[in-house]
């Protein structure tokens, strides 16, 4: 296993795709599959508004993950974020967002925008 340098974690992590999210939920860690982008270096994604998710990522500390990894021939490498996170309210951030190839699970009517800050990055390629 080799780590990875930031800057090369920021290079994997900007792809986009789809990742994970933990967050303390009732003082209990819980993981949530999520699509995301890269805005200016911080990761961005959609949440449904008003639930409990939306409570406990916004203005918290939250881990994030996205790995690539091929079973086959045991290779692959793996990105963690933590950081701070926070609701975008800006309307300009939030046309610059809908321009991103960002999914989402749920109609985005109803979801907030996220930001979190890529605080600590870390990284690890598995060389079969």
């Amino acid at each position: 296993m080799v780590r990875l340098e930031r800057t090369e974690c920021l290079r994997r992590l900007g792809r986009s795709g789809m990742g994970r999210v933990a967050v303390t939920i009732h003082a209990l860690p819980t993981i949530f599959p999520i699509d995301y982008a890269v805005l200016k270096g911080d990761v961005v994604f959609h949440i449904a508004a008003g639930t409990t998710l939306t409570a406990a990522m916004c203005d918290a500390v939250i881990a994030f993950e996205v790995d690539d990894i091929d079973t086959s021939s045991r290779v692959g490498w793996s990105v963690v974020v933590v950081g701070r996170s926070r609701e975008l309210t800006d309307p300009a951030v939030i046309a610059a967002i809908a321009g991103l190839p960002l999914g989402t699970w749920a109609d985005t009517a109803g979801t907030c925008v996220v930001q979190l800050r890529t605080d600590v990055v870390s990284g690890s390629e598995i060389l079969g």
